[in-house]
């Protein structure tokens, strides 16, 4: 489950789509409140995900081999597979649209509240998916559980969190880097959303079909 975790958490601090909208929520004015609710909103939404699948299993995983565990592996080969034939979706369609032209500045206009909106909208949602069908493997009778647990919300939303203390300590010189990296984003999001998914789908598969096979 750590491993697992452990990879699971890095491809959503990764993600392009949140990094992006972070990004732009930052660059608003109000930014750093905007981002605040963002990040508020972001992690309200994946701790209770995670406290909804121990509520479920009690906090015990079920036996190996048994319809829930044979489940949560299924659904991570379900959602390893989507992950990839999304990739290669998107790499089919990289250079066939036109770049948006001014299609964000209503961004400017942000509030905490739609900035928390916008939070729900762009979690990764394939890989907190599965991030929760592993969580049903966590022994809550075990202090090392709650360590991986803790571990794995802090690294998922260590991107957005770097960003927003970066953006309250240093507004200044975080203004000049978010800038580029928006900048960056803007040019590469699609490749880097096709390498984070292909990692994860392939991840997941071959995790999954171990699992189901061993």
């Amino acid at each position: 489950m750590v491993l697992d975790l452990l990879i699971l958490g890095l491809l959503i601090a990764l993600n392009p789509l949140p990094v992006t909208g972070f990004v732009l929520v930052l660059s608003a004015p109000g930014g750093i409140w905007n981002g605040l609710a963002f990040v508020l909103a972001w992690l309200t939404c994946f701790v209770g995900i995670i406290a909804v699948v121990l509520v479920m299993t009690g906090g015990q995983p079920p036996p190996p081999r048994s319809p829930p565990t044979e489940a949560a592996l299924a659904a991570k080969l379900a959602i390893g597979l989507g992950l990839v034939w999304y990739a290669e979706h998107t790499r089919r369609r990289l250079g066939t649209r036109q770049k948006p032209s001014g299609g964000m500045s209503r961004v400017d206009r942000i509030n905490p509240w739609s900035a928390a909106g916008l939070a729900l909208l762009l979690q990764p949602w394939g890989c907190v998916a599965a991030g929760a069908a592993t969580v049903v493997t966590a022994d809550l009778s075990h202090a090392a559980a709650y360590a991986a647990l803790f571990g794995y919300c802090l690294l998922a939303s260590s991107s957005l969190l770097t960003m927003e203390l970066y953006a309250t300590f240093a507004p200044e010189a975080a203004a000049e880097r978010l800038g580029k990296l928006r900048a960056w984003l803007e040019g590469h999001k699609e490749q880097t959303i096709v390498a984070v998914s292909l990692l994860a789908g392939l991840w997941l598969v071959g995790r999954s079909i171990h699992g189901l096979t061993s």
